[in-house]
């Protein structure tokens, strides 16, 4: 019996040593299996563009401020009482329109009283020619008569003294005359200052006073800007500010003499193009020293008064031509611990990482200043995985500086 347990338990034994055995030899084909098919021995499929040298137009943005391009404050020239609004607040208005009317029975009054003086003073004048007239009549006569002694010279210097006061009169009349008159034009502009009316085109604010309020000269009753053209106004850097100077130079031009040279491009809030380009017609006299940066003043035209005083928006213009400039897509660039790097196809369709250094921005792309030849080939997708002499199976996909790349990171 216990021979027989025995040979049981060596059959046992048997049958396992060669299930593991067999298992060993499965575990050792899967791997190598697995081995032979491992991506890392196969070229990863990749898209790529050679880039090339142009002369890329760079660009700057600032945010401006629109403004009237005249803005009138309505304030009235005579003190009364508001008694007419006329106008529509908010509409257009035209130069001479009356937007308000002033209370005018006090300056018609006033009026009248001057023309009243006016007869008066030619009243008086007239009785001073008169008796001037008599004057020189009696010295006329009593002059031969005093010459033959017939009467006393003392009454011809009487005579004659009456004379000179006469003419004296009449001077004095002739000017009470003139001052009334002056006094007559002046109720006149009074009694037309009773009409406020819009110096300029333009629209109209609302209205900062009633009906029925006791004006004078010191208030603002509303303010008219003239909206076609627009301003905008915007400030930039004093490198900028020499780019473009330098820029037009070599033209042979000015920032405001070859304003039309620099087209700008306005965007507003709604992230929308406006479709009208605009120019320069304003530059500060100097730059502000806590800012360092200089205003400028531009001009769209604004034909629908589409555009409002107090709107924000960005100014855009091409401020300098970048000669045999490479650009590249932004996504194809990569940080590696505050290095650029960028992965172009080496010899054997093989990876190969290159330091460069980027410049400005050119909307999705950039321009690289130093690192990249042209005729590079660089791989634009599939970035996170690759690796230094990784091989790869290239197509081409786009040009450089065509803008956002194909297949993305």
């Amino acid at each position: 019996m216990t021979s027989r347990k025995r040979v049981t338990s060596q059959r046992r034994q048997t049958g396992l040593v060669g299930l593991t055995a067999l298992l060993g030899t499965l575990l050792i084909a899967g791997c190598k299996k697995n081995v032979a098919a491992s991506p890392a021995n196969r070229s990863l499929p990749v898209a790529v563009m050679s880039v090339q040298a142009s002369d890329v137009p760079l660009s700057s943005e600032w945010v401006g401020t629109m403004d009237g391009y005249v803005n009138a404050q309505i304030q009235p020239q005579v003190s009364g009482y508001l008694v007419r609004q006329l106008y529509r607040e908010g509409s257009v208005v035209e130069k001479g329109q009356v937007l308000f009317e002033i209370d005018p029975r006090p300056f018609q009054a006033l009026l009248d009283q001057a023309q009243a003086q006016v007869g008066q003073a030619q009243g008086s004048l007239g009785q001073a020619q008169a008796q001037l007239g008599l004057a020189k009549i009696n010295v006329a006569r009593d002059t031969p008569l005093a010459a033959q002694r017939a009467i006393a010279q003392s009454t011809l210097d009487t005579e004659k003294q009456q004379e000179i006061q006469q003419e004296a009169a009449v001077k004095a009349a002739q000017a009470s005359i003139a001052a009334a008159q002056a006094s007559v034009e002046t109720s006149k502009l009074n009694l037309g200052f009773t009409q406020v009316r819009s110096l300029i085109t333009g629209v109209a604010g609302q209205a900062t006073t009633q009906v029925g309020n006791l004006v004078s000269p010191q208030a603002v009753l509303t303010a008219v800007s003239q909206m076609d053209p627009i301003k905008v106004y915007f400030s930039i850097s004093d490198a900028e500010y020499l780019g473009l100077t330098r820029r037009l130079k070599n033209g042979g031009s000015d920032l405001l003499k070859g304003a039309s040279d620099v087209p700008l491009t306005l965007h507003l809030a709604d992230g929308s193009t406006y479709p009208y380009p605009g120019k320069i017609v304003f530059v500060d006299r100097q730059m502000n020293q806590q800012t360092g940066a200089i205003r400028i003043a531009a001009s769209f035209p604004n034909s629908g008064n589409t555009l409002r005083p107090g709107q924000f928006g960005r100014v855009t213009a091409n401020t300098e031509i970048r000669q045999n400039a490479i650009l590249i897509p932004q996504a194809v660039v990569s940080d590696m611990q505050g290095q650029k790097q960028v992965f172009t196809v080496g010899t054997a369709k093989k990876v190969h990482v290159v330091n460069i250094t980027v410049g400005p921005e050119v909307g999705s792309d950039v321009v690289v200043l130093s690192g990249l030849k042209p005729g590079t080939t660089i791989i634009t997708d599939n970035l996170q995985k690759l690796g230094e002499g990784a091989p790869v199976a290239p197509h081409t996909v786009v040009a450089s500086g065509a803008g956002d790349v194909a297949g993305g990171k």
